[in-house]
């Protein structure tokens, strides 16, 4: 497979774009591997559970799903990560401040 045909496939013409697709992908990776946790942590407990690694995929992800939908100035894709991330900084907030009230 040569270069052309990879950037073919990718749908890029520059290694601007063909970096910034990599950077897309990490992103759902990201996300795969939060799904992934969940689905273990609940398995191993038997019930549903979501742990603190779930957020902290989901937050990562999110930031970089939200840096590529911003350079692609994709309207839909920006207004969609932008409400998960504060979705997923407020879970985090809570359980912070749940364990910081239990810590004392």
């Amino acid at each position: 497979m040569n270069i052309e045909h990879l950037w073919s496939i990718l749908n890029v013409n520059s290694w601007g774009e063909f970096w910034w697709v990599i950077v897309g992908l990490t992103g759902q990776l990201l996300f795969t591997a939060r799904f992934l946790v969940q689905w273990l942590a609940s398995e191993r407990q038997r019930r549903s559970v979501i742990p603190l690694a779930f957020w902290y995929f989901s937050l990562a992800g999110g930031v970089v799903l939200c840096s590529y939908a911003l350079y692609r100035a994709d309207p839909v894709f920006i207004l969609g990560q932008s409400a998960g991330l504060v979705i997923y900084s407020r879970n985090l907030w809570l359980i912070h401040s749940e364990r910081r009230r239990h810590a004392q």
